[in-house]
């Protein structure tokens, strides 16, 4: 795979904000590799410092972060840089979500696990062009997979209770949780 640095023009400022702390260090290196200048931010309120001082030309937000809701900090970036573009990630997918995160101004959302070249093509797309599909998509399983992770966790990891709201067996639950996850 070619990783020579991309033309980007004269600003090359990427804002990345995710509270995963090793995901995050590893797409800040990849994106370095691509020419863009990275700054990085581990929640809603450093992005937004980072964002009100430094508005970037990029920027790669997460939706869910353990201080709040990553929209925040698309909202402030826009106010302080309309031109600048977007991409929304998260590791759980939803319609409602992703209209939400275009309507406010992101240019693109994906879901995790996205690889630099993903946000890279969703960074650079035109507006009129539709990035290509992602190399290496979510199978189904792992999709489902994701799901009912997501639903244990806001549940604070109560089977029971995250069994009820996914209408499963108890003991069902328990089984896919023991399990690693598919690919």
């Amino acid at each position: 795979m070619n990783m020579e640095p991309l033309d980007l023009g004269e600003d090359k400022t990427l804002l990345l904000v995710d509270d995963d702390e090793a995901f995050l260090r590893r797409l800040a290196k990849a994106m370095e590799k691509r020419g863009f200048d990275v700054e990085m931010a581990g929640s809603v309120a450093a992005g937004q410092a980072i964002a009100t001082a430094r508005p970037p030309a990029y920027a790669v937000v997460d939706l869910r972060l353990e201080d709040g809701n990553g929209l925040d900090v698309v909202e402030t970036l826009r106010a302080r840089r309309p031109e600048s573009r977007i991409v929304v990630l998260t590791g759980y997918g939803a319609i409602a979500t992703a209209v939400a995160a275009v309507k406010i101004g992101a240019t693109d959302y994906l879901a995790k696990p996205a690889d630099a070249t993903d946000v890279t093509n969703a960074l650079l797309a035109r507006q009129d062009e539709l990035p290509p599909p992602p190399e290496n998509p979510m199978s189904a399983d792992r999709v489902r997979w994701e799901h009912i992770q997501r639903v244990y966790e806001l549940c604070d990891r109560n089977v029971s209770e995250t069994a009820r709201r996914l209408s499963m067996h108890r003991r069902t639950l328990q089984r896919i949780l023991a399990k690693r996850s598919p690919r």
